[in-house]
């Protein structure tokens, strides 16, 4: 599953809305997930499993550190699905 399309980022924003408990439209490209959605350490975490389980990926703890925006995550995914581990 290829995260580019702009079905597959709707797709990623209820994903991501989902861990974080808010609305998609809140998870704009440009949004920062700690400053501007209040993602902590643990909530990060939570998102990188939901993330590997939904495409089939590993995230490794030190990436997770690595995504601050919805930009990021579709990059992080798109280097998985093109390059698995």
């Amino acid at each position: 599953m290829r995260p580019e399309s702009t079905m597959e980022t709707a797709e990623l924003r209820e994903l991501i809305a989902d861990v974080l408990d808010i609305e998609p439209d809140l998870i704009t490209d440009e949004a920062n997930f700690t400053r501007d959605l209040g993602v902590d350490s643990l909530l990060a975490l939570e998102l990188a499993v939901t993330l590997e389980r939904h495409y089939g990926i590993k995230v490794e703890s030190h990436e997770v550190a690595d995504v601050q925006t919805l930009t990021d995550v579709r990059t992080l995914l798109s280097q998985k699905v093109s390059s698995p581990a």
